[in-house]
C-alpha cells in the first residue's frame, strides 16, 4: 500500500528553521507544511497589510523559502504553508520572486485568499461567541475578520500542479489534511478517512512539541538533544493507518506520551473537534510503539462538518502601559512591596486614568498570586506593574512612573523597562458556511 510522508516545518510563525531544512534534506518527505498563523498573528498582519499593502504575510517568508527551496525543488517535496496571513497574493508574489533570486524556474506557486470575512461581518446580524453581542457593534474597533478555511482549496491547487501552496487562515490540519486527500483520492465526506487524515494533522500542527518539546521536565520525562530537536513526520498510508516519526538521529524524542499529550493539546471534546472538514472524534484513538521514535497510530474517525466556520475576530481593545525595577540582597521583598505602593499612590496623585492595573512582584506572585508565596524568601524580586488605559498617552505614564522609582523610591532598584502599545485582541463567531468564498491565484517562477 502506498505511504506519503509528511513533515512539520514549524509550530508558529517564529519557529526554528534548521529542522525544517534537515526534514526537507534527510526526512524523505514528500510534503513540507508550516504552520506559521495563530488568531491573534493574522490581526497583527492586517494592522501591517493596512499600513502597506504589500506587507501582511509572515515575517519570516523570505529567510524560510531561501532556506528550503533549493532542497524542496531537488528533492520534488512539495510546500504548503498559512505564511500567507493576511496577504496570500503578496506572500505568492514574494515566494516568486525568491524562486527566481535561486535560480529555480519551473515552479507553480498558489495563493489562497477569501478567509478575509470583515467586510461581510459588518453588514451581518452576526453575534459574538464570548458576548452575544452583535459584531456590528463593534465597528469602531474591529481590526479583522478571518473564516478558518479547510482542505478543499489546497486540495485544488495541489491538483493544479502548484508546488507551493500559500494561504491565508486555514484550519491548522486541514494543511496537513489537504495532501492526503489529494494523493488518496479520498473524497471530502469520508467523514472516517477526513477525521483520520484530521488527527495526523493536529499532531503534526504543532512542530517540536510532538517529538519531546513541550513534553519535557527535567528528572520526570527526560528529553535529550532540545537544542537539535526534530520536527515530526507522519508516514500516511491510502487507508489511513499511521506512523508519527522524526529523523534519524535528530534530538528529541517520539513516544507513546509524547504523542498523548500532543492529541489532548487544544482539544476540548477528544469526539467532538470541530474543524471545517470535519467533527474529527479522538476519544478511541490510541498509540504504540513499534520502534524507537515510530508510533502507530489507530482509532481516529469522523462525522459530517459543522454547517459553519468559525471565524477569528480581531478588534483594538485599549492601550497597555508597562514598567519594570529590580530589587535584590537582603530585605528585597520588603523594598519591592514599598515600590509598588508608591507607584500605585502616584498613579491616583498624578490622576492617570486607569481601567485595570496589576502589579506583580515577579518570582513571589506573577503566576499564582499569594497562594505559593516561595519559602525562604527570595533575594531578588521584579516588581511589574501593567495598566489599561484608553489612550497611548495615559498608557506611557504608568511606565514613567515606575522609572521614576530610580531615585524617588526604595533603595537600589535597577534595571527598569517601560513599554506602552495598542492592545489587538481576539473574539470569535460562527460565520455562515455559504458566505465564505475561496479564492486561488496561480504565479509561475
Amino acid at each position: 500500500m502506498r505511504n506519503i510522508r509528511i513533515g512539520a516545518g514549524a509550530g508558529y510563525s517564529g519557529d526554528r528553521i534548521e529542522p525544517a531544512v534537515e526534514l526537507a534534506e534527510k526526512g524523505g518527505i514528500n510534503y513540507l507544511v508550516f504552520e506559521c498563523l495563530a488568531e491573534r498573528t493574522i490581526a497583527i498582519a492586517q494592522k501591517a497589510k493596512l499600513a502597506d499593502p504589500a506587507q501582511g504575510y509572515d515575517p519570516l517568508l523570505v529567510e524560510r523559502l531561501e532556506a528550503v527551496l533549493p532542497i524542496c525543488k531537488k528533492n520534488g517535496v512539495r510546500i504548503i504553508t498559512n505564511m500567507g496571513a493576511a496577504n496570500p497574493v503578496a506572500a505568492a508574489a514574494k515566494a516568486r520572486e525568491v524562486a527566481g533570486r535561486l535560480g529555480l524556474g519551473d515552479l507553480k506557486i498558489a495563493a489562497i485568499s477569501g478567509d478575509d470575512v470583515i467586510e461581510a461581518l459588518k453588514a451581518s446580524d452576526v453575534k459574538i461567541t464570548e458576548t452575544g453581542e452583535p459584531a456590528s457593534n463593534m465597528l469602531n474597533s474591529l481590526v479583522s475578520a478571518n473564516a478558518y478555511l479547510g482542505a478543499a482549496p489546497i486540495v485544488e491547487a495541489l491538483a493544479k500542479g502548484a508546488d507551493i501552496v500559500i494561504t491565508g487562515r486555514v484550519a491548522d490540519p486541514s494543511m496537513f489534511l489537504a495532501p492526503l486527500v489529494h494523493e488518496f483520492g479520498w473524497a471530502l465526506d469520508d467523514w472516517d478517512k477526513i477525521g483520520k487524515g484530521t488527527a495526523v494533522g493536529h499532531l503534526l500542527e504543532c512542530g517540536g512539541q510532538v517529538t519531546g518539546g513541550y513534553y519535557a521536565e527535567p528528572g520526570k520525562k527526560d528529553v535529550a538533544g532540545l537544542a537539535r530537536l526534530g520536527f515530526p513526520i507522519a508516514e500516511v498510508s491510502e487507508d489511513g493507518a499511521t506512523i508519527i516519526t522524526k529523523v534519524a538521529g535528530s534530538g528529541g524524542r517520539v513516544t507513546e506520551h509524547t504523542c498523548k499529550e500532543q492529541i489532548l493539546y487544544e482539544v476540548h471534546d477528544l469526539a467532538n473537534y470541530l474543524t471545517p472538514d470535519v467533527t474529527a472524534d479522538f476519544s478511541k484513538i490510541s498509540f504504540t510503539e513499534i520502534a524507537p521514535d515510530r508510533v502507530r497510530v489507530e482509532g481516529a474517525t469522523g462525522r459530517a462538518r459543522p454547517e459553519t466556520l468559525k471565524i477569528s475576530v480581531g478588534y483594538v481593545d485599549g492601550y497597555i502601559g508597562e514598567g519594570q525595577m529590580s530589587y535584590a540582597g537582603p530585605g528585597a521583598l520588603a523594598r519591592a512591596e514599598l515600590a509598588l505602593e508608591i507607584v500605585k499612590e502616584r498613579l491616583k496623585l498624578t490622576g492617570v486614568k486607569v481601567s485595570e492595573l496589576r502589579c506583580d512582584l515577579m518570582g513571589i506572585n506573577s503566576i499564582h498570586r499569594d497562594v505559593l508565596a516561595p519559602v525562604p524568601e527570595p533575594t531578588e524580586v521584579r516588581v511589574r506593574v501593567a495598566g489599561r488605559c484608553d489612550s497611548m498617552k495615559e498608557a506611557v505614564r504608568i511606565g514613567n512612573e515606575v522609572e521614576t522609582l530610580y531615585t524617588n523610591g526604595p533603595a537600589s532598584g535597577g534595571g527598569a523597562t517601560k513599554s506602552a502599545k495598542q492592545v489587538v485582541a481576539m473574539l470569535s463567531a460562527l460565520f455562515p458556511r455559504d458566505k465564505v468564498n475561496p479564492v486561488i491565484d496561480y504565479l509561475e517562477a
